[in-house]
């Protein structure tokens, strides 16, 4: 998936204020905060990889997940759920001996559900944005946290959509892993205030879906 942002690559922005998760992390978590988390994803193929790392992440750290997201990416063919919906238990098997990934069965054999039931959702809308982005109606919800600690794990929204998902057959999508992935793709701006692309994301379009819920 390509980076959806414009901004300056982090090694030419080290001294602008940033939200303190990234501090003393590598590269790639520095670079991901200043160019990919909270921005808003209007691509399916983008929702579905954070849908894969988000799920597999649960109970483990985020740079976990990141330090293998090539990994990811080359297992699950480069995150097409159409691809994917289509893995069998050979391909489970195959992905149990990856290092590249976390080698957690139920979260892998979770991925192969889901990519079905996105599928199943993108016929039912038009595409999995649709009915993502419905719970908005098309905005990013744009929080005004001061500091790391005011930011939620979960919300009411949350809540709404993981039960929604859990109906709809996906797994390893509770209200926590759901609320990381509103994160992820921008359905929430919780860069904290002082942070500089709290800012910049406060003006980003709204998401013109066209089957609402």
């Amino acid at each position: 998936m390509e980076l959806q942002s414009s901004v300056q690559p982090p090694e030419k922005i080290k001294e602008q204020q940033r939200c303190l998760w990234y501090k003393h992390s590598a590269e790639n978590m520095l670079r991901y905060h200043d160019t990919e988390w909270g921005v808003p994803c209007h691509d399916d193929r983008g929702q579905f990889e954070f849908l894969v790392l988000e799920a597999a992440q649960a109970g483990l750290a985020w740079r976990t997940i990141l330090d293998r997201r090539e990994g990811y990416r080359r297992c699950f063919a480069d995150f097409d759920p159409h691809r994917v919906a289509t893995f069998t238990e050979d391909d489970v098997a195959r992905l149990m001996t990856d290092a590249g990934i976390i080698r957690n069965r139920a979260k892998i054999v979770s991925a192969i559900n889901n990519a079905r039931v996105f599928l199943e959702i993108s016929a039912k809308y038009g595409s999995f944005c649709n009915w993502f982005w419905a719970f908005t109606d098309g905005w990013s919800i744009q929080n005004a946290w001061r500091t790391m600690d005011e930011v939620p794990a979960t919300s009411q929204l949350s809540d709404t959509i993981a039960k929604e998902m859990k109906r709809l057959g996906f797994r390893f999508m509770g209200s926590t892993v759901v609320y990381a992935h509103m994160q992820a793709t921008g359905m929430v701006n919780d860069h904290i205030t002082r942070c500089f692309r709290h800012a910049e994301l406060r003006s980003w379009p709204s998401y013109d879906f066209q089957c609402p819920l």
